[in-house]
């Protein structure tokens, strides 16, 4: 397991991801313009409930991977499939099943953190606060 896999872990309460899961939501994260693009695609889309619920501090409500389709199209469900080496149908169902929570753990105050542009980053940063307060 890579660094990232293992910060995504920790972050998801040391839950395993599939491998190469994380950097594929990372890049579709950085396509999308960061966490406040993907909310902004996802209100757009209709799903303004559901994102915000996400970033809130309450429970997340679920997507389907249908809705993750829609809201996020063909190419960029394609990209993740591909680099994952599933068809996109299951690359849409790993999605709807763990963005909402890394969305969720990234966005700890219930608010979109500023410079959100990369996963990787923000990640790292909320780890560094947890182990060095």
């Amino acid at each position: 397991m890579g660094l990232i896999d293992q910060l995504a872990g920790q972050l998801l309460g040391g839950k395993e991801l599939p491998d190469g899961l994380v950097q594929s939501l990372s890049g579709l994260l950085e396509q999308q313009g960061g966490i406040s693009g993907l909310v902004e695609k996802f209100q757009n889309g209709g799903l303004a409930d559901i994102v915000q619920s996400w970033v809130g501090t309450g429970d997340n409500l679920p997507v389907s991977s249908e809705q993750i389709e829609a809201v996020l199209g063909g190419d960029a469900i394609g990209s993740v499939a591909e680099k994952l080496g599933v068809n996109p149908g299951d690359a849409a169902a790993k999605i709807s099943e763990y963005l909402p929570q890394i969305i969720n753990q990234l966005t700890p105050n219930g608010e979109v953190p500023e410079g959100s542009g990369n996963l990787l980053s923000a990640g790292l940063d909320m780890l560094k606060g947890k182990l060095f307060g």
